[in-house]
């Protein structure tokens, strides 16, 4: 038996609109979920580095915070170097080169065996493309030894 051709024929454009918002909900959120650091990170002075922006930042760096009690994380959740290593392999392995920038955004009072840790993970991982973040202005010209003294309870 033949069909009837249908001369307008409808198609339920309803569910295909559904799924595409849905679409744009889960990029959102986890495009804000990404981008959260550690606002609890008070960087140190860097007067004379590069100014980077955000924008002009080559596609797939990682940035990863230190507070100054060692807290390690990545948009603002708390991860091992262990963690780190993995990450950053993981990155290596899709976007199938090394060569990424890794931003180390560490507090002025963090110690140094904190920011080793990580520098560490990164390099075990096969990437040594490494930058440090920092504000480019002053924050305390009086006494900025005697804030650093009083964070770590000297």
């Amino acid at each position: 038996m033949a069909r009837k051709s249908q001369e307008n024929p409808a198609l339920d454009m309803t569910p295909m609109i559904d799924v595409v918002f849905e679409l744009i909900i889960f990029f959102v959120v986890t495009l804000t979920e990404a981008q959260k650091k550690d606002e609890t990170i008070e960087l140190e002075d860097g007067q004379h580095g590069i100014v980077l922006v955000a924008e002009e930042m080559p596609p797939g760096y990682m940035e990863i915070d230190i507070n100054q009690k060692g807290r390690i994380s990545m948009g603002n959740v708390t991860i091992t170097p262990e963690e780190v290593k993995r990450r950053v392999e993981d990155r290596k392995k899709r976007l199938r080169t090394s060569d990424f920038p890794i931003m180390i955004r560490a507090d002025f009072a963090t110690e140094h065996k904190d920011v080793a840790k990580v520098m560490n993970a990164c390099t075990a991982a096969g990437v040594w493309k490494l930058s440090f973040v920092a504000v480019g202005e002053e924050k305390d010209t009086k006494h900025p030894r005697k804030r650093l003294n009083k964070l770590r309870g000297k």
